[in-house]
């Protein structure tokens, strides 16, 4: 595992960036001239809550460089769970991790996950590269669609395997924008697709946190039988208000994750 937070979070952004093109077109509309206001709010991973690859396995990576355990979530209709963590140092992005609750969905899924999961070396868990290792199998297109029917996070773990879902934007700290109203605009502008899934705002000052997020990219997957271009990853946004005591809400609403999480759906 890495020892060194930053480097931990370089590879996963240069993983991320090899089938999320769009997220340098971000930086540049969304950034100020020195770009350094584009922060890092949040990552997503996520994974199957089987032993050799749950939910805790991913988390251990964070531990080892300062996380800790904050919140949890549940997504019944979506059959996943999740925890989020943040790191010692505030300036640090939050992860959220959920995995897909295998046991709730049909046989013939359960036998495809756990065929992938048989798959991968038990040492690749704990390697430095594990959260951004991609897949360790390989399933045909007509399998992946197969899982699309069912499970949406199913088939997108099947394409991409382990690596940052998402990153997000921290609004509160851009320089050229305020409001989420003012980022999805400039977005729309250019060109971008929103997640109009649940409104293209989720949630509000009253959660105390606005979250909106690009559709994933397309990008080509070298499938058993053929390369296709799916939707791989996406960007979100995400704007947050201060509690009652004057400190900034560092948590998640469950209602807007559920939204955000069809950000990759198929189209």
């Amino acid at each position: 595992m890495h020892n060194n937070v930053d480097t931990l979070f370089d590879n996963l952004w240069s993983n991320y960036l090899e089938v999320t093109p769009s997220a340098i077109k971000v930086h540049e509309l969304l950034g100020s001239t020195q770009q350094s206001d584009v922060i890092n709010d949040h990552i997503a991973l996520r994974t199957f809550n089987l032993e050799k690859v749950g939910l805790e396995k991913l988390a251990a990576h964070f531990l080892a460089v300062g996380y800790k355990e904050c919140g949890e979530y549940h997504f019944e209709a979506k059959k996943l769970y999740a925890k989020h963590f943040e790191h010692t140092d505030p300036t640090k992005p939050k992860v959220f991790i959920s995995e897909l609750l295998v046991e709730k969905c049909s046989e013939s899924l359960q036998k495809i996950v756990k065929d992938m999961v048989e798959q991968i070396d038990e040492a690749a868990v704990t390697a430095d590269n594990f959260l951004y290792s991609g897949t360790h199998w390989q399933v045909s297109n007509e399998t992946y669609k197969a899982l699309l029917e069912e499970s949406e996070y199913a088939a997108w773990m099947s394409a991409w395997g382990y690596r940052a879902n998402h990153f997000t934007v921290s609004i509160n700290h851009l320089a050229n924008f305020e409001t989420i109203e003012a980022v999805n605009a400039s977005l729309k502008d250019a060109g971008f697709e929103l997640n109009a899934s649940g409104g293209e705002i989720k949630g509000s000052p009253e959660v105390l946190l606005e979250q909106s997020s690009t559709l994933a990219d397309h990008a080509k997957v070298l499938f058993s039988d053929g390369e296709f271009a799916i939707p791989s990853c996406f960007y979100e946004f995400a704007l947050r208000y201060n509690k009652p005591d004057g400190e900034i809400y560092t948590g998640f609403v469950a209602a807007s994750a559920d939204k955000i999480f069809e950000s990759t759906n198929a189209r």
